[in-house]
Formats: C-alpha cells, structure tokens, sequence
C-alpha cells in the first residue's frame, strides 16, 4: 500500500511538472503577444491603447521594463509629459544604462522647454549607445531651435537612416530642410512621413498634402526672399501696441498697412487685400488650429512676387492667404520672420521707427554657435541681450520668469500681439488665480473671436536681466501652439512689455537686443493680443 501510495504520488507530481510545463510556455507567449500588440497600436498611431496595453502588462510585471519603455514613448506622442517622464525615469532608476530611458526622458524635458537637461540626457543615453536615434534625433531638435540648421538637417538624416520606420523623424527632417531652404528635400521627406505615418490623423495628413504642394510650387520660383537695398528705416505707427509698417505689394504704388509680427514665421495677408491685388492661391489644404472662433481656419498659401519696405526691396515671398477678423484696425497683412531673418531689424518703440541692415560677414563670423555662448557675451552697458530660439512653427521664443515662479518659462517674443499671455495651465499649476483681475477682453484670433478672456495682472515678468512690473497678461489656452511649437511655451510677451524697449533682432546670432527707452511709448488700452 505503501510502495502504491508512492507511485501515485511521483506520478501526480509527475503530472504537475508537466503541467508546469506547458502552462509557463502558454503566459509567457501570452505576454509576447500582448506587447506585440501594443507595439503595433504604438506603431499604427493608436497611442491611447498603446497606452492602455503597456499598463495591463506592467500590471502582471512591474518589472518589465520593455513595457515600461513604450509606455512612456506612447505617454510623450499624446504630450503626456510628466506621466511619460516619470516612467523613463522609472527605468533609469532600475537600469542606469538604459540608452533608451535617457533618451526618452531627454525628449520629455525638450518638450516641456528645459534645454540644457534635455541635452545631458541625449548625451547620456548616446554615451551608452551611440547609435539610438531618439537621442540623435533630439539633438538634432536642440540644433534646429537654436538656429544651427545645417546640423539639424545633419542629425535628422542620421536618425531617419537608423531608423526608417519612425515618422516623426521625416516629419522633424522636413521642417528642418524647410527652414534650411531645401524645399525639394522637405517635399520628399514630408511625403515619405505620409507613407510611413499612422493614417488616423485625417487633418494633419491634409495639411501636410498642402504643405508638400506648396513646397513643389516653390522649388520653381527661384531664390526667395532676395533682397535690394543694404539699410532702410520708415517710420510706424503704434496702433494698440503694435508697429503698423506702410509697405509696397508687387510693385504697387499704393501703400498697404502690415503689421509687423514676430510671432508668425511667414507673412500674412488678408483675404480682401489679396483679391484686390489679384492674388490667387497657389496651394492649399487642412485645417490649422489657433486662438478665437471654431478654433480653426483653413491654411491657403499665397505669392508675392516683391514686397517693398522703405528703400529695401524683398523678392518672391511666401505667404498665407487668411480672413482678418479685426475690424476695427484695418489691415492688409502682417510682416513675418521670414521676411527679415536675414536683416538685423530694430523697433524703436519711443521714436516709432523701424529699421532694416544687412548683416555685414563680420556678423556672420562672430554668430555663436550654442544658446549657452549667446549668455556668456559681452554686453555694452545699457543694453541687455539676450538670446532667443526659434520654434518649429517658426516663432521668436525667450526664456522668462515671473515672480513668484522658480523656473524659467519659455514665452513668444510677439510684436503682433498688444497684449502679453499666459496659458490657462501656467495659471493653474502655479497657482497664479491670486492674479486674476476683474477685467476681460477680446481677443481677435486667427480662427475668430474669444469673448470674455481672463486676465490677470503679474506682479514682475523678468527677460534677461530687465523687468517690467504689473503687466496685465490675456490667460488663454496655449495648446493649439504647443502642438506644432515643438517645446512647451507658456506665454506670449507682446506690446504692454516690448514697447518700454528699443529692440534689435538679431536673426542669424539667435540674440535679441533691449534697451529701455527714458520715455514709455502709449500703448492703447483696447488690448487684442492676437
């Protein structure tokens, strides 16, 4: 009975390892089939169950690290930041030779605007692994911001080449190529993102299909933006905080009214304007997001075949063709960055003129090459120079503080806008309600109007080393911006702040110049930031 009792009780134990054995095989192939489909939900542009996948399987393995990797990378496609941060260094914590953690948590601290730690963490993951493209490609971001385009268009090729199958690096590589005037190779790259790119978003691949016709039409047309002409200076005026520029439209006699507007990277003129000037569109497609309205407005992209400021001459100029909803400042169009990015240009706000120079090739010899030597130069005295980035939609951006609030912010450097901003997020996370103010506005946007904005008075805003006390500040919603800005900006400083300076742009060295006037311009007190 005994010897009986034994045998069954080796083949029952028999039979459980053999159990054992089949079933571990049976979870763990489980397991790879789960992370196969989150992979390809992240792949197909499914981020929300991407997102959802990862957890389930981190909730069977809080040690999967794998899984724990996608799911910060499915975090930061949804701009998820912190919660996508806080994974990746979840990561590292476990594993400090993670190239791919410190990459990611790099594209984390870019996107939400810190630079400098973004650029240890890329240079970290790359010291571990040279070859991850994350971390080559957000390098190559920092260079693209910062206005070292030629490296920017360097990096990106290099993380498209290593890794082929991830379209936000075709996407960054055509802007960049943009931005560096290789149109042919911004058309290319933005149709090889279209073949690569998760197909759910109908809106955006619209406006990329327009972009791309767009950039073929201009790869015909010659060099743009050539110039006439070596200075100039005219004069404006000060219409609710803004400088109203007269300029010349193709050789027109007649004087049209731009304002000049550091806060769009290509011009814009108006529907009406356009159709008494006989201008047709050349390309269009999609629907872009802004301020006011439905929150939206078709993109339609026009030519000018010259535009004339004073005694300088701008040849072949890209431009948007957009309906004005402002009516109680008439105007024709607004001067973007573009147009004078190869100029240094000066905004005298006391005397009201506006000035143009060509930069000399000593200009171009001394022009730093990092954000970081741009701080470390040598300031005349009174002047306070300060260095700006460019987003990726093409806005001047500069690092400011506000009282109260540790950090630095990165703010739009806007002379269109005759009110300065905060986001409605900055407002809630720092606790800056104790700020708002009984007054509301109207904000005329570039998809309507906003009725009933928010305000709120900051008791300092901080650029540099200058400061301007109780600045009444729009609170609106920032995202429609900091979907296509590439890194997070929390305001807009606009004519209620830049008009107490006299300011030089400073394009091609990334650094903007002020210095305080002795007598404050007026500004108006009918406040429409956009």
């Amino acid at each position: 009975m005994t010897d009986r009792r034994r045998r069954l009780a080796a083949e029952f134990f028999a039979a459980i390892v053999i159990c054992l054995a089949f079933v571990a095989p049976v979870n763990a192939g489980g397991e790879q089939k789960a992370r196969v489909r989150a992979d390809r939900a992240l792949r197909d542009g499914d981020f929300e169950n991407a997102e959802k996948m990862y957890r389930e399987l981190l909730a069977k393995d809080t040690r999967d690290k794998d899984a724990r990797l996608g799911l910060s990378f499915a975090l930061l496609k949804q701009r998820h930041l912190q919660d996508a941060y806080d994974q990746a260094a979840r990561v590292i914590f476990a594993d400090p030779l993670s190239a791919r953690a410190h990459a990611l948590l790099g594209a984390t601290i870019l996107a939400s605007g810190d630079f400098q730690n973004s650029v240890e963490e890329f240079r970290t993951a790359l010291s571990l692994h040279e070859n991850e493209s994350l971390a080559i490609a957000g390098l190559a971001m920092v260079d693209f911001y910062e206005n070292r385009m030629e490296e920017a268009v360097k990096g990106l090729r290099r993380a498209t080449s290593l890794d082929s199958d991830e379209p936000d690096y075709l996407f960054n590589l055509g802007q960049a190529s943009a931005r560096n005037e290789r149109y042919k190779e911004a058309a290319d790259a933005y149709e090889r993102f279209l073949l690569i790119a998760p197909k759910t978003d109908a809106e955006r691949r619209a406006r990329i299909r327009g972009l791309i016709d767009f950039l073929r039409y201009l790869v015909n047309q010659g060099q743009l933006y050539s110039l006439t002409g070596t200075k100039t200076s005219l004069p404006f005026e000060l219409t609710d905080g803004r400088p109203l520029l007269k300029v010349r439209v193709n050789g027109g006699k007649e004087f049209l009214r731009f304002v000049l507007d550091t806060g769009s990277g290509m011009s814009v003129i108006s529907e009406e304007t356009a159709k008494k000037l006989g201008l047709h569109p050349v390309a269009r497609g999609g629907l872009a997001r802004a301020v006011g309205g439905g929150g939206k407005f078709e993109i339609v992209y026009g030519f000018l075949s010259s535009l004339e400021l004073g005694d300088m001459k701008v040849a072949s100029v890209p431009v948007y063709i957009r309906h004005f909803y402002d009516r109680s400042t008439p105007v024709d169009g607004y001067l973007g960055l573009s147009v004078i990015s190869k100029l240094i240009a000066s905004v005298d706000y006391g005397e009201r003129t506006f000035t143009l120079q060509r930069q000399s090739s000593a200009d171009y010899s001394e022009a730093p090459r990092t954000f970081a030597s741009a701080l470390a130069g040598t300031i005349p005295s009174g002047i306070v120079e300060i260095p700006v980035r460019t987003t990726s939609s093409g806005f001047l951006s500069g690092e400011v503080r506000l009282e109260g609030i540790d950090k630095p912010l990165n703010f739009i450097v806007d002379t269109g806008a005759s009110v300065s901003v905060v986001s409605e997020k900055l407002v809630a996370e720092e606790e800056l309600t104790s700020y708002i103010a009984p007054v509301r506005m109207r904000v005329y946007g570039a998809a309507g109007i906003a009725d009933d904005v928010k305000t709120v008075v900051l008791p300092k805003v901080m650029l540099g080393n200058t400061a301007r006390e109780q600045i009444t500040a729009a609170v609106l919603d920032m995202e429609p911006v900091n979907e296509t800005a590439g890194f997070t900006q929390s305001g807009i400083l606009g004519g209620n702040f830049l008009g107490h300076y006299r300011i030089s742009f400073d394009f091609k060295r990334g650094l903007i110049k002020l210095e305080p006037l002795k007598i404050t311009a007026k500004t108006s007190n009918n406040l429409q930031p956009m």
